[in-house]
């Protein structure tokens, strides 16, 4: 089997060094990841490189064609756009695919560039990762059990929610949301009216960076206004391994 895909890795972007960084690490993982499955038919790791839609150094398009430049250097023939977004929101369904297209004008029949499904459509793996975040977190065994909390960042777009209820659905979780209706706030002051002793909130998101501090400060306020509840805030998913296999079942699924 001959190698003749690169792959690119889409991020939104953040002006926080953080979320890049963690991007970068994915990239090496999931290098790493495809080399080991291929049984030793790749002669060396595949290509893996990341771009933003967002603050970036250029617009995504002019991201992927210099991508494409590379890609095409090393004698391949394809890029595969890996879009890292856990909500099927506006960026996944409009934005990725308006860029891409006109990546795709500037190398006519020279380069094809597949745009793949979103790292959110892997709904049982991330369910999974989530169980795992669950786990970071250790409640007094004498006390009644925690409430869970799953919470994202929130999607306007219609039916941009549905794996996050769907997860939260499949943890026996509540779902809240940083940009949208129900906020973190409301939802833990609901809990604690129904007199919860203990509650947890996993983030659905991918790396740490300024809406996660911003949560952890929230989270500590929560917990000074009602000091009679434990509220315990697990981390984010992280650039994981695991992560990484994730993204090699989209890769392996076409």
């Amino acid at each position: 089997m001959k190698l003749r895909s690169t792959y690119l890795l889409v991020s939104h972007g953040s002006r926080d060094p953080r979320p890049q960084i963690a991007l970068e690490h994915l990239a090496k993982l999931l290098a790493q990841n495809l080399a080991d499955s291929s049984c030793g038919v790749i002669p060396s790791f595949p290509k893996v490189g990341t771009a933003t839609l967002e603050l970036g150094p250029a617009p995504l398009h002019e991201q992927i064609c210099s991508f494409g430049e590379h890609t095409l250097s090393l004698g391949l023939t394809e890029i595969q756009i890996l879009p890292v977004f856990l909500l099927a929101g506006v960026h996944v369904t409009a934005d990725i695919p308006a860029q891409v297209e006109i990546a795709k004008q500037a190398f006519s029949s020279h380069l094809n560039i597949t745009l793949r499904s979103h790292l959110g459509s892997q709904k049982t793996g991330l369910t999974n990762l989530v169980k795992t975040q669950m786990q970071e977190i250790a409640f007094l065994p004498n006390l009644r059990p925690p409430a869970w909390i799953l919470l994202s960042h929130g999607s306007r777009q219609p039916g941009g929610n549905l794996t996050v209820e769907e997860i939260a659905s499949k943890i026996g979780a509540q779902t809240a949301y940083w940009s949208i209706k129900q906020s973190l706030a409301e939802k833990i002051e609901s809990l604690v009216r129904g007199g919860q002793q203990q509650i947890g909130i996993v983030p659905y998101f991918l790396f740490n960076g300024g809406i996660t501090d911003a949560i952890a400060r929230g989270v500590e306020q929560l917990q000074q206004q009602f000091p009679q509840t434990e509220i315990h805030l697990a981390n984010p998913l992280g650039a994981s391994l695991q992560l990484a296999e994730l993204i090699g079942e989209l890769i392996a699924s076409r």
